[in-house]
C-alpha cells in the first residue's frame, strides 16, 4: 500500500465555483448539468464556503412529480449565503490522505476544500478517497 501520498495526487483540480452573488437556482443548475454534488463558494479569491447538492434539496418543498414552480421561486429568492455550509475544515495540498480521509469519516462533511498557500486548489471528496483505497487492493 503506498503511503503519505499527499492530497494533491486524488483531488479534483481548479473545480466548479461560485459567488456569493449567484442565487440558489444557478447553483441548482450546475448541479443537475455538471453531475456534481459539491462546489466550493468564493469572494474574489477567497473560499467563503461550500454548497452540497443535499444543502439546495433539504430546502425544496415539492417532489419531481409535483409543479416545480414553488421551489423555483424559492430557489431565485434565496442567497446562497442563506444556504451554504460557512464554517469549513479544509486541508492543504500537501496534507496526506490520511488528513483527508479522518476529516471526512467524521461525518460532517462529503468533500473538502483542498487550499495551498490560502488559495482554493481544489476539492477532495469521500469519493475520492474510497476510490484511492481500491487501487491499494
Amino acid at each position: 500500500m503506498k503511503k503519505r501520498e499527499h492530497v494533491s495526487t486524488i483531488m479534483t483540480i481548479n473545480p466548479i465555483t461560485v459567488n456569493i452573488t449567484n442565487n440558489v437556482k444557478e447553483v441548482a443548475n450546475i448541479f443537475a448539468e455538471k453531475n456534481i454534488h459539491h462546489i466550493p463558494v468564493v469572494s474574489g479569491n477567497d473560499l467563503i464556503g461550500m454548497i452540497s447538492k443535499n444543502d439546495i434539496e433539504r430546502i425544496s418543498f415539492v417532489s419531481e412529480s409535483q409543479d416545480s414552480k414553488v421551489n423555483t421561486q424559492i430557489y431565485e429568492g434565496l442567497k446562497i449565503e442563506q444556504v451554504m455550509t460557512k464554517q469549513l475544515d479544509t486541508v492543504d495540498t500537501k496534507d496526506e490522505i490520511r488528513d483527508a480521509a479522518k476529516l471526512l469519516s467524521s461525518g460532517k462533511y462529503h468533500a473538502l476544500p483542498v487550499l495551498e498557500d490560502g488559495h482554493l486548489k481544489g476539492i477532495v471528496t469521500s469519493t475520492d478517497v474510497i476510490n484511492y483505497l481500491l487501487e491499494q487492493y
